[in-house]
């Protein structure tokens, strides 16, 4: 199956292990290209991204709460693990809130429910170790244990130990017509 090829992981292997294989296969294969990512979700990956979950955060339209879903965690952790395998997940709809900003608008926040919030939180450990492999050390963006402040610091170094002769900030604006 030329162009496909599937990741596959041990069962036993803990949510790190998974994550540092996944990151070794996304490094040495950089043409290859991951087509399904629910395999890599198992209990243990969704109850360790409970755990890391804040409490007391707003719930979506389900109404559900980290301390709520937690009562039967194993059992909501296992049926939720079931659904996405036999692909019968369906994300509830986000529960749609808005905020007043000091100009006296509002802005629109959305809130997914609790369990999409977990499934959410996994697939993003997935995505980032598969991307962070593609990245130049010098990337800041929207990564992890990488900030706005951290390229700040690096931009500092640069310009205080080299020969710069200028700098040029430049924000692109797309115009329509």
């Amino acid at each position: 199956m030329k162009g496909k090829h599937i990741l596959y992981t041990e069962i036993g292997e803990n949510v790190e292990t998974k994550l540092e294989r996944i990151a070794e296969f996304a490094k040495n294969n950089p043409k290859e290209r991951f087509t399904s990512l629910v395999h890599l979700i198992n209990q243990e990956m969704l109850i360790k991204c409970h755990n890391e979950m804040e409490a007391g955060k707003a719930s979506g339209v389900d109404e559900v709460t980290k301390a709520e879903y937690e009562k039967n965690l194993r059992s909501n952790v296992k049926d939720l693990v079931a659904r996405m395998k036999r692909q019968a997940y369906k994300p509830k709809p986000v529960k749609r809130i808005y905020i007043d900003k000091d100009n006296g608008k509002k802005r629109p926040l959305g809130i997914p429910a609790y369990e999409d919030k977990l499934v959410q939180k996994a697939l993003s450990k997935i995505l980032n170790v598969i991307y962070e492999e593609d990245f130049l050390d010098c990337s800041f963006g929207f990564r992890p244990d990488r900030s706005c402040h951290d390229a700040l610091r690096r931009l500092g170094e640069i310009i205080s130990k080299s020969e710069i002769e200028y700098v040029v900030d430049t924000d692109i604006k797309v115009i329509t017509s």
